[in-house]
């Protein structure tokens, strides 16, 4: 009797309803995180304004949401790889919406501090949606789903900017916190219908429920299932030969003695370290460091920008320049100028669509970069508002069409037995952008240091595209084990 792969099956099912329905999930689950995030670029002034805090501590609101965030990534990633997709998911939402509501009640800035730390920390499960889609795409039109996908995290942005626009005007900012914990909120409902993945499943040698959810993919999409039996090749080259025998031999292991291998208490940390170990082999190495620093420029050039958007406007008001007559704007031009450029992901992603499948992931991932870098030169100097606005529309469709593709290349990158891990790891360590740029975006943009700024977000993304072309592998067309 023959035998075929998730691979095989899934190419010869295509992508159909049941990957639509993985998608619409999925996305929801970025919408939120869209939502959470880009909320960071409107919460910190009005709390300023409200509470009479310093820039410091306006700029730690932001940075503390990106160190749960740092928290969050590796801890669901490993999650997600020991205990399922599905688990990750769960949790994460439940998390994320809990610790949204909380926030919005928050009696003082300390409170809030803490509680939005906590938000970070289940956002950090973001990653996980993303991993769990590809799981189900077929190889072949894998980069354009991605793609399209990424669309969810466009929407969500542009939803959390006429959300601040409506609501800051007519109610506070305690209402825009409990508002954008909602979407998250809205997945539990649904979750009961999620299916875990196939590829996992097969990792943990459950290999009759991974026949199941391809049988349940197959009589959704009405499409047939290659003839055979599943069969499951894990790509033993990346495994380094000093930790074979402790790693493989639990992935092959009947889930009932994995699960009680769990309750070691050494188990959590000897996973990570087995997982760390698969990472940093020889041959992932160069592949994962470099991640780890496009991730890092990723964001801090993405979330640097979002919060550009508002305090670019404010130091062009303050601040000593050639714009002595520029008269304060209202509270409603801010949110105008950061709604248009929230629509500059649109094009972003048009264009990583494009280029993604023409030019490959690594060549996108650099151009992306470099131009973004030439958007916001002009920026070292203070600009009119309408300048200012369409250069930070063109550096965020870049950084948005950036930041998309390698949520694509990653996790291609890894074999699943660590790919949410790997993925966790590296986003984690992005965050740590997250973590830095409002000190840079905020801080020194308050203190007026315009040109400092933003020669600090060109060097980034500009050594960012370099490690780009330094990437060892192209992944377009590639398969995922």
């Amino acid at each position: 009797m023959g035998t075929y792969t998730t691979d095989d099956a899934l190419a010869a099912m295509g992508f159909g309803k049941f990957q639509a329905l993985v998608l619409a999930y999925a996305g929801m689950g970025w919408v939120a995180e869209a939502m959470e995030l880009n909320l960071l670029s409107f919460v910190g002034p009005l709390v300023r304004d409200e509470w009479e805090i310093s820039a410091q501590d306006e700029s730690l609101l932001s940075s503390v949401v990106f160190a749960g965030m740092l928290t969050g990534s590796c801890t669901w990633g490993f999650v997600s790889d020991k205990y399922g997709r599905r688990t990750a998911l769960l949790f994460s939402a439940l998390f994320t919406s809990g610790m949204g509501f909380l926030s919005a009640l928050s009696p003082d800035y300390l409170c809030l501090l803490a509680l939005r730390f906590l938000v970070g920390v289940g956002v950090g499960g973001g990653h996980v949606f993303s991993s769990w889609f590809l799981e189900f795409v077929p190889a072949q039109n894998r980069g354009t789903w991605m793609v399209l996908f990424s669309l969810f995290w466009t929407v969500g942005t542009i939803l959390e900017a006429s959300l601040a626009w409506v609501v800051i005007l007519t109610l506070s900012w305690r209402w825009l916190l409990a508002l954008t914990a909602l979407p998250c909120f809205l997945l539990l409902p649904f979750f009961g219908t999620t299916p875990e993945s196939p590829r996992f499943l097969c990792a943990q040698n459950r290999m009759s429920d991974a026949t199941l959810v391809l049988e349940r993919i197959s009589m959704t999409n009405q499409s047939a299932l290659p003839s055979g039996v599943l069969t499951y090749h894990p790509q033993s080259k990346v495994v380094h030969s000093t930790f074979v025998s402790e790693t493989e031999t639990d992935h092959f292991l009947p889930v009932t003695e994995t699960e009680r291998k769990d309750d070691d208490a050494s188990s959590f940390k000897s996973g990570v370290v087995a997982a760390l170990r698969k990472l940093l082999a020889p041959e992932l190495l160069r592949s994962t460091l470099l991640l780890w620093f496009v991730y890092y420029a990723n964001s801090f050039a993405y979330y640097g920008l979002v919060l550009l958007t508002t305090q670019l406007s404010d130091a062009n008001r303050r601040c000593p320049s050639r714009l002595q007559n520029a008269q304060r704007q209202e509270d409603a031009n801010v949110y105008k100028d950061t709604f248009f450029t929230s629509l500059a992901e649109i094009p972003g992603l048009i264009l990583s669509a494009v280029l993604v499948e023409w030019l490959g992931r690594k060549a996108t991932m650099w151009c992306m970069l470099f131009t973004c870098c030439a958007f916001l030169e002009p920026l070292v100097l203070h600009q009119n508002e309408l300048l200012t606005t369409a250069l930070l529309f063109g550096a965020r469709a870049c950084a948005m069409g950036s930041s998309t593709v390698i949520c694509l290349y990653a996790p291609e990158v890894y074999p699943t037995s660590v790919r949410s891990t790997g993925v966790g790891i590296a986003t984690s360590i992005g965050k740590i952008g997250g973590v830095i740029c409002p000190l840079v975006a905020v801080g020194m943009l308050r203190s007026c240091h315009q040109m400092e700024a933003v020669l600090v977000f060109e060097v980034v993304l500009f050594l960012a595209g370099v490690a780009c072309l330094l990437f060892p592998v192209e992944t377009k067309g590639r398969q995922i084990d």
